[in-house]
C-alpha cells in the first residue's frame, strides 16, 4: 500500500503538518479579516474571499482527516480511512476548487448546481468502492476525473474570452482585473489529478500533493488579494444584448458621438481613474448598453476609446513638455494622462503607437 512507505516519514509528516496549518490559517484569514494584506489598495471581491476561504478549511479538515492513516496498522482501518477521505474530497475539496474558479469570473453570476452533477458520479464510484472495500473500481474514478478536468479546459479558454470581451468593453484601466492566471489553477488541478492517475505509489506522489497543495494556497491567496471586486449593478452579459430599435442606427450614432465630444473630450473626463462604461453612460445621459453598442458599431471597445483619448493626452502632453524644455519622463506623463499603472500604460501606447513609449520619446527627440 501507498502509505506503508510514509508511515513513520518525519519529515512528510511536518510538511503535512505545515500544509494543513497554512490551510487552517489562509482560511481564517480570508473568512475573518476583510481588508488586504497583500494589496491594500485593492477591494477584493468579498464572495470570492468567502468561497476561497471555505476551500481552504476543506483542505485542512481533509488533511485532518488522513492524518491517522500514519499511525494505524490495520490494513482494514487504513483503506476505510482512505476512501472515506476520498469520498470527502469528491464532495468538498474538488468541488469547491471549481467554484473558486467559477467565482473568478465576475462579469455573471454563473449558476453553481453543475459543479454537484460533475461530482456526483465521483461520490457514487467512491461510495462502491467504500461499500466493497475495493479499491479496484478507482481507475475509472480517476478517468473520469481526468474529463473533467479537460472539459473544465475547454469551458474555461471559452469563458476567458468572455470575460476579457467584458472587461475592454467595460473598463478603460484594466489592472487587477484579468483572470487568465485562473486558466493556471486549472492547470495544476489537471496536474494533480494526473499525478493521481499515473503516479499513485510511493513517496514521491505523495511529496508531489503537499508541495501542489502549498503552491495552490499560496497562489489563491495572491489571486483573492490582487482581483478587484467588479460590482456593476445589473451587468449581466445577458442585459448587455439588448437590440437597437430598428430603424435607429444613425440617429444614434449621431446622438452619441457628441455626446461624447462635449462630455468626455473636451471635459478630459478620460482622465479620471478607472473609469468604466456604466459612469460615462450615467455623464452623458445615456443608456449604457446602447453606448455600448455604439462603441461596437465603431469596431472599437470602450478600453480602446478611452486608452486612445489617454495616449493622445499624454502625446500633447510630451510636446508641450518638450516645447517648454521640462525634463519628464515617460511614467510621470502615463499617471497624468489618467493611466494608474505604467504597465497599462505601455501596453496601450505599443498597441496605438506600433513602439514603446520611449522609442517613440526618443524618435520625436531625434526629429525634433
Amino acid at each position: 500500500m501507498m502509505y506503508d512507505q510514509i508511515r513513520g516519514d518525519t519529515l512528510y509528516i511536518m510538511l503535512y503538518t505545515v500544509v494543513t496549518t497554512m490551510a487552517m490559517m489562509a482560511s481564517c484569514y480570508l473568512l475573518l479579516r476583510r481588508a488586504n494584506a497583500i494589496a491594500p489598495d485593492v477591494t477584493s471581491s468579498v464572495r470570492l474571499r468567502r468561497w476561497t476561504g471555505v476551500f481552504f478549511a476543506s483542505i485542512a479538515l481533509n488533511h485532518v482527516w488522513y492524518m491517522p492513516i500514519f499511525f494505524l496498522s490495520s490494513s482494514e482501518d487504513i483503506i476505510v480511512t482512505d476512501l472515506i477521505g476520498g469520498l470527502l474530497d469528491f464532495m468538498t475539496v474538488f468541488p469547491l476548487a471549481i467554484i473558486v474558479l467559477f467565482v473568478m469570473l465576475q462579469d455573471r453570476r454563473r449558476p453553481l448546481w453543475p459543479v454537484a452533477v460533475m461530482m456526483a458520479p465521483l461520490v457514487v464510484g467512491e461510495v462502491f468502492c467504500l461499500a466493497h472495500r475495493s479499491y479496484a473500481p478507482l481507475p475509472l474514478v480517476y478517468v473520469y476525473s481526468l474529463l473533467i478536468c479537460i472539459g473544465l479546459i475547454i469551458y474555461f479558454v471559452r469563458a476567458l474570452r468572455q470575460y476579457g470581451r467584458w472587461l475592454r468593453d467595460n473598463y478603460a484601466d484594466l489592472e487587477h482585473k484579468e483572470v487568465w492566471q485562473s486558466f493556471l489553477v486549472l492547470a495544476i488541478m489537471l496536474l494533480v489529478f494526473g499525478i493521481y492517475v499515473f503516479i499513485s505509489e510511493g513517496p514521491a506522489y505523495q511529496y508531489a500533493m503537499q508541495v501542489i497543495f502549498v503552491v495552490l494556497i499560496c497562489f489563491l491567496l495572491w489571486r483573492v488579494e490582487t482581483l478587484s471586486e467588479l460590482s456593476m449593478p445589473g451587468h449581466d452579459v445577458e442585459v448587455e444584448v439588448q437590440a437597437l430599435p430598428h430603424g435607429s442606427s444613425l440617429t444614434f450614432r449621431n446622438d452619441i458621438g457628441p455626446l461624447l465630444k462635449q462630455h468626455c473630450e473636451e471635459s478630459q473626463l478620460y482622465l479620471q481613474h478607472d473609469l468604466t462604461l456604466p459612469q460615462l453612460a450615467q455623464d452623458i445621459g445615456m443608456n449604457r448598453v446602447y453606448l455600448s453598442q455604439f462603441f461596437s458599431s465603431q469596431n472599437m471597445t470602450y478600453n480602446a476609446y478611452i486608452n486612445g483619448l489617454r495616449i493622445r493626452h499624454f502625446i500633447n502632453l510630451y510636446h508641450e513638455s518638450a516645447e517648454t524644455h521640462q525634463p519628464v519622463t515617460a511614467q510621470q506623463l502615463a499617471y497624468q494622462s489618467g493611466f494608474r499603472s505604467y504597465n497599462t500604460f505601455s501596453v496601450a501606447f505599443k498597441k496605438v503607437m506600433g513602439m514603446t513609449a520611449t522609442e517613440w520619446m526618443r524618435k520625436v527627440a531625434e526629429q525634433g
